[in-house]
């Protein structure tokens, strides 16, 4: 025969199926705010963070990315020259205008880096070839920016700022935090396209060599270099998180989006096992009347909310894979790392134990002569 616990869940569908869409619907509400908080963060740094350089050097007081201050490109023959520097490679990172070929326009984000080394370059390419951007005007974009630029393939010419550019690939799912998409290019083609002078440059790129003591390596630097600040990759890519989504209010609204999810799933969750709970409240009357203990009931409604939560748990994550999947394709992804799920799973677990825990006070202080009474 099976547990009790079991048989109340299976004993009335209609309640259980309830119980099962309160859950699920909890849960993938609380993992779709936390997975575009997380999404937004990631499109904030996800350049910085797979540039593949070590270190960042920024013009004085640069707070973020997207801020940029013009300094000589001569710079990075200093710190090609310091021991411990593998490669370094002046950057570009500037807003321009895209002209589509129907006359339509947009903003967007130059990125001009060095093909050979990479350093700071597309990553997830799914079109053609980084190499091809040694060719004089030619540039990468990402395929979910594809009507915004209209463009579809390999070889269409559009303008930025006025020059002539042309597509030699695409990226997939390099998302930027504003509404200018980011366009790779080489860093000659970028100082043309950006009307830069030939020896300036927004940033160097710096890898440092296998073992190297890379806070000794940051000092160095900074002591070398005049007019500039030294980031290690993860100090600027949280620098730029930080100015995105807190000093502009942005991340703000999405963090609180998040939180308020968290909160009513675990409300919807409390009440949908608590109701289960108390349903079932004169079942509970006759089994204390029969001289079960405390502790078996707690068992029993303990089991009920943990199978509940393994259900729901499992369902809730199969929608968010439909949603997950779904957003890859939108201006804004929502993440699940593995991580997350976990925690979604802990969670869930927790609420549901919480909210029977609750009920079981109430259950506990039943009089076991109210079944007997009508």
């Amino acid at each position: 025969m099976p547990p009790l616990a079991r048989r109340n869940l299976l004993h009335d569908k209609v309640r259980l199926t309830v119980t099962l869409t309160g859950i699920v619907f909890a849960v993938v509400l609380i993992i779709v705010q936390f997975g575009l908080f997380l999404g937004f963060t990631n499109a904030t740094s996800g350049l910085i963070k797979n540039s593949g350089a070590d270190f960042w050097i920024v013009g004085e007081r640069v707070p973020y990315l997207e801020r940029t201050v013009e300094f000589s490109e001569r710079k990075v023959q200093q710190v090609r020259a310091t021991p411990g520097v593998l490669l370094a490679d002046n950057y570009v990172a500037d807003f321009g205008r895209w002209k589509r070929r129907d006359g339509q326009e947009a903003n967007v984000f130059l990125l001009g880096f060095n093909p050979d080394t990479q350093l700071g370059g597309p990553w997830n390419l799914v079109k053609g070839r980084v190499e091809d951007l040694d060719i004089a005007d030619s540039v990468i974009v990402d395929r979910i920016y594809q009507e915004k630029l209209g463009v579809s393939r390999i070889g269409e010419v559009v303008e930025i700022n006025g020059r002539r550019a042309r597509v030699v690939g695409f990226t997939q799912g390099i998302r930027s935090f504003t509404t200018s998409p980011y366009v790779f290019t080489s860093f000659k083609n970028a100082q043309r396209f950006g009307g830069l002078r030939a020896d300036q440059a927004h940033y160097i790129l710096v890898k440092a060599t296998a073992g190297a003591d890379l806070p000794q390596l940051q000092r160095d630097l900074q002591a070398r270099i005049a007019g500039v600040d030294v980031h290690t990759t993860a100090t600027f890519a949280n620098m730029t998180t930080a100015y995105w989504m807190f000093t502009t209010g942005a991340g703000v609204a999405v963090l609180i989006a998040a939180l308020l999810g968290l909160v009513v799933g675990v409300v919807i969750v409390a009440q949908t096992i608590y109701a289960t709970t108390m349903d079932h409240i004169r079942e509970y009357g006759t089994l204390k009347a029969m001289g079960a203990t405390n502790r078996y009931i707690y068992r029993v409604i303990i089991e009920q909310a943990v199978t509940s939560a393994g259900i729901g748990y499992v369902l809730a994550m199969i929608v968010s894979f439909f949603v997950v999947r779904g957003s890859e394709q939108g201006g804004a992804a929502i993440l699940l790392p593995w991580q997350f799920a976990v925690s979604m799973l802990l969670l869930t677990m927790l609420m549901c134990i919480a909210a029977a825990m609750v009920s079981i006070n109430k259950v506990t202080k039943i009089d076991p002569a109210m079944v007997f009474k009508q």
